[in-house]
């Protein structure tokens, strides 16, 4: 293995990379794939056509494709015209794709043209594809200070927060991670983690400057971790990432000794499992806020110890300091506020300079430093133990996630006078004083909330109050609001009842997996506080209860259990299409 190449800039990495090895495989994608040569042909042409639409140096473009080589391909043309990208995911609502893109100024938005034009609103639409082969652009010189991305977080102002992260920062994580877990050439590195999840960047961009290979997985393959792992298996990865809900079954499984896999990286939620003995890889806990550039701890985690696994130590470059209120800091196996400093510190946030003051500070010992709002103890082993946060902000299914924002879009709703939004075992609870003469549904509620909300920020839980407990200082007194079981929302007046014995058998698992009675066979199961690690269980059961080999994907893709009941009827009907006479004599007689 050849060491990773030495470059101020990522661009500048790719393309030593490019000229080192033409002909390697830069990207792999569901049977197709593009050599470091060919891609670096096409970013050249995607981001002559970026410069034709009057992008310049400095500006911001937005990238929202789904995940593969075109996507690629459009974060590095934004880099070769000259720009900073920022990714979006064609998932989340349009509204809110639309938001982002007008708050943060984008010059262009590179999506496809149905989705694009619906989104793009006045900024320059410019499809992954297309214009004249002979079309290039030669390379914007990277500027080390110039920003590399802009990726959003939820805010607590009810508005989400635009971090501006810059090639120095991206550059201070790729020496570490390429020293840490020895990636260069041939590395082979697999990318799942969400579109719009700063983890991505982790993924792909230390990969390609040290002149590896980045595998693509599909969306069937990323949500089900059986088929994960077999997957990471067939395809010889070295190094993989994987977010603490997939992460911690993959851990859980058997491994073939001669798994090519080197390397597991997890982050995102508090990790709770330790990994089993024998693996074949080091499974590695990291910490750290997008504010931090993805990464700010890491520890390999062993298969035996006392208590949760601890976010292990600051990496290459990056400093933790454990501070009281007044700065100072705090004695060792006393929690404190976790700041950080070091080259991975980013910018602060685009268009509000305000807040960017507030939390990114000047200490008078420490120098520059991101408060983070999180809780940290120092163990004794050296390593660093995560204690949750010193305010109300929350990670729900792996994404940071200020309840502030989304009772923000909540109020926004005419039935809605005013509220509350918690966070109570893992799971969003919205409490609700309607207004006078509305009488808000759940279910209604949470499809208004759809579609300005990622999924994740949507509540698990309604429930409706005459009003909101106070302080005396007249703020929302969070510890008497009370078991949202006693006051809990009516679901819907339509909700429907099974029509079908495998509606039945379905909603009797689902219901008791999502631990809840008063659902209906339309419910969302993610909008009633569903994620992966309850899904598979629902897949788990219903795999055994119907005999069919149901995916996780099925279930991220139907979402209901009507939709899931109409798969699973399908599959039955598959699979005794596919049985002999005998067989089904033998399966009628039990």
């Amino acid at each position: 293995m050849n060491p990773p190449f030495a470059a101020s800039c990522v661009p500048d990495m790719i393309g030593r990379a490019a000229m080192h090895a033409p002909d390697a495989i830069a990207v792999e994608a569901q049977g197709s794939s593009a050599n470091y040569a060919a891609l670096e042909a096409r970013v050249g042409m995607l981001a002559a056509r970026l410069r034709a639409q009057g992008v310049a140096v400095g500006d911001l473009v937005a990238v929202c494709l789904p995940r593969s080589i075109d996507q690629i391909v459009a974060m590095l043309a934004a880099w070769r015209a000259g720009a900073a990208y920022l990714p979006l995911d064609p998932a989340w609502p349009e509204s809110r794709l639309a938001t982002l893109i007008a708050d943060a100024g984008c010059a262009a938005v590179v999506a496809h043209s149905g989705l694009g034009a619906r989104i793009a609103g006045d900024v320059a639409l410019v499809p992954p594809a297309g214009g004249d082969g002979a079309a290039m652009v030669a390379p914007a010189t990277a500027d080390p200070n110039s920003l590399a991305y802009v990726i959003y977080t939820s805010g607590s102002t009810g508005t989400p927060k635009a971090v501006e992260v810059t090639h120095a920062n991206l550059a201070a994580l790729i020496d570490w991670h390429q020293a840490a877990f020895a990636v260069g050439t041939g590395t082979r590195t697999s990318h799942l983690a969400g579109l719009g999840f700063d983890a991505a960047a982790w993924e792909i961009w230390p990969t390609l400057a040290a002149g590896g290979t980045l595998a693509l997985v599909d969306d069937a393959t990323r949500l089900d971790a059986a088929r994960l792992r077999d997957w990471l298996i067939a395809e010889r990865i070295d190094v993989a990432f994987a977010p603490t809900a997939l992460a911690e079954p993959l851990v859980a499984m058997a491994w073939p000794a001669d798994a090519a896999l080197r390397v597991l990286l997890t982050g995102a939620d508090k990790l709770t499992v330790r990994p089993a003995p024998g693996l074949p890889f080091a499974f590695v806990n990291n910490y750290g806020p997008t504010e931090s550039t993805v990464v700010a701890t890491s520890g390999v985690v062993a298969p035996d110890g006392e208590g949760l696994p601890s976010i292990g130590l600051p990496i290459a470059g990056t400093s933790i300091h454990l501070l009281d209120e007044q700065g100072a800091s705090v004695p060792a196996g006393e929690p404190g506020e976790i700041w950080i400093s070091g080259a991975q510190v980013a910018r602060g946030y685009r268009g509000d300079p305000a807040l960017t003051a507030d939390r990114f500070v000047e200490h008078p010992e420490h120098g520059r430093l991101y408060r983070t709002g999180d809780l940290g103890v120092l163990l004794d082993s050296g390593e660093i133990g995560f204690r949750g946060r010193v305010d109300g902000q929350v990670k729900i299914r792996g994404h940071r996630i200020e309840p502030a924002e989304v009772a923000a879009a909540l109020n926004k709703l005419p039935e809605v006078a005013t509220c509350a939004v918690v966070a109570r075992d893992g799971a969003l609870i919205a409490y609700v004083v309607p207004a006078d003469g509305a009488a808000p549904t759940a279910s209604a509620l949470r499809a208004a909330l759809a579609g300005t909300l990622p999924d994740y920020m949507v509540p698990a839980r309604f429930a409706t109050l005459a009003a909101l407990p106070l302080t005396a200082n007249g703020k929302v007194d969070a510890k008497s609001l009370p078991d949202p079981e006693t006051c809990a929302m009516e679901e819907a007046p339509a909700g429907r009842a099974p029509a079908s014995p495998t509606e039945k058998r379905l909603l009797d698992i689902v219901a008791g997996v999502i631990g809840r009675q008063d659902i209906g066979v339309d419910d969302d199961f993610f909008l009633l506080g569903g994620h992966s690690l309850l899904g598979t269980q629902v897949v788990v059961r219903a795999r055994d209860a119907f005999g069919v080999d149901l995916t996780l994907f099925h279930l991220f893709e139907g979402r209901t259990v009507a939709s899931l009941a109409v798969v699973i009827e399908d599959l039955v009907i598959a699979k005794l299409d596919s049985m002999s006479d005998e067989d089904i004599s033998r399966m009628a007689a039990g």
